[in-house]
């Protein structure tokens, strides 16, 4: 199953920053899809912990980005559409907070005609 989520500041009239992320949790990988002032690399992995979907560097167990309440189950059902994100600001190295919100759920077999995901 892969999900788009938006990430974006406490208040996007405001601060414009943002990130749009597809997660593949069948994978367990994330890709970036889309950014602005939020820059995360363009993939890595993502680990479901408690309710909260750490967002890491290929091969790392330090998060990048905290999606706080999203989890997928067994079954496929999505937790929650929306909730508490957290990041470290490439530009200030300061902690940043903010919301992420459910975009699109797509519950079919993705077969990407390029994967950036290496194997």
């Amino acid at each position: 199953m892969r999900l788009t989520i938006l990430i974006n500041g406490s208040d996007p009239t405001v601060n414009h920053d943002y990130a749009v992320l597809w997660l593949d949790t069948d994978e367990g990988r994330w890709s970036r899809e889309a950014h602005d002032g939020i820059d995360l690399p363009p993939w890595g992995e993502l680990h479901d912990e408690g309710g909260v979907t750490k967002l890491c560097a290929p091969s790392a167990d330090a998060p990048l980005c905290t999606l706080t309440g999203l989890h997928v189950d067994g079954r496929q059902r999505v937790s929650s559409v929306q909730g508490s994100a957290a990041w470290s600001s490439d530009r200030t190295h300061a902690r940043m907070s903010g919301y992420w919100r459910l975009q699109a759920v797509d519950r079919l077999p993705v077969h990407a005609e390029h994967s950036v995901f290496g194997r």
